[in-house]
């Protein structure tokens, strides 16, 4: 098909990327570009009009971040150039090119303190260098453009890079046990849930002006857990698929001391996004299952 809508993505290795690519394979709608390193630089801000130019776009998609959140306490300035000022670069090309920018941010906006899920306009509070600099992302598209969706996930997952799901199977390769986390609860997220999400809002966006498909929306798997329960159900997966395992113990986070806190409290309420967009991602467990087995 050579009249698929052209989809330029931020980065080449990161889950979302990757599981774009890979999604956008079964649905016939956007070929997917991912721009990375060296042509688009997001440490270099300098490189992103040229690359995305020359792209040719019929939408963009922000997903490739500093995301090294403990990191990020030491390197605030790098991460807030990377999340935050080549953000602001790629929202004002999108607006140079008149195309929709999709723009993925994080949980780490809010300090966790609510008792209940956050909805999308309730007070943001980073307590750490990485949720500023993503605010600070928030903040330089929106102002770049109104042709904006930025959609806040949380706890992303995959069979791709660098993920907590990996992790804990690779430890219990060799353990019998592992302590985790059990006071900080949130949304596991399945990075191909997010690739489906995004083409279906990047759908959207580009058969309709309604403002109201503009703006800010929450978009996790459904269903919340602790640290602690996401490995367990990981074990429980793995079990069934003849894979690693290991019993789980639960621990405060103060007896796993990180140089950045978390927020104790990062469930996002989705109903604005399947109100207004008709997206809802599936049950956390459902995708753990599968990308558990696919791993496996």
């Amino acid at each position: 098909m050579t009249d698929r809508r052209r989809m330029v993505v931020t980065g080449r290795e990161g889950q979302v990327v990757r599981s774009l690519l890979e999604r956008s394979e079964c649905e016939g709608l956007f070929k997917v570009v991912a721009l990375g390193r060296p042509d688009l630089d997001l440490s270099e801000p300098d490189t992103i009009e040229a690359a995305l130019r020359h792209a040719r776009p019929d939408i963009i998609v922000s997903a490739a971040a500093y995301t090294a959140v403990d990191q990020a306490e030491s390197e605030e300035a790098v991460a807030t150039v990377v999340n935050g000022v080549a953000a602001g670069r790629l929202a004002d090309t999108a607006a140079a090119l008149d195309v929709p920018v999709i723009h993925l941010s994080t949980d780490y906006v809010f300090d966790g303190s609510k008792s209940a899920p956050y909805i999308e306009s309730d007070p943001v509070a980073p307590l750490g260098a990485y949720g500023r600099s993503k605010l600070a992302g928030e903040i330089a598209v929106t102002r770049a453009t109104s042709n904006h969706a930025i959609l806040r996930t949380a706890w992303i997952y995959s069979p791709f890079g660098k993920n907590f799901l990996k992790t804990m199977l690779k430890l219990a390769e060799t353990r019998d046990s592992l302590n985790v986390v059990d006071d900080q609860i949130g949304n596991p997220t399945s990075a191909l849930d997010i690739a489906d999400a995004v083409l279906a809002v990047a759908g959207n966006l580009l058969a309709s002006d309604d403002r109201a498909l503009r703006g800010v929306f929450h978009m996790t798997g459904s269903g919340e857990a602790s640290w602690a329960d996401f490995a367990v159900e990981i074990f429980a997966q793995s079990k069934l698929a003849r894979g690693p395992t290991a019993e789980v113990g639960r621990i405060p986070s103060s007896a796993y001391p990180t140089p950045a806190k978390r927020p104790a409290n990062s469930r996002l309420d989705c109903g604005k996004l399947f109100d207004i967009h008709g997206v809802r991602l599936p049950d956390w467990t459902k995708s753990t299952a599968s990308v558990v087995a696919r791993l496996v």
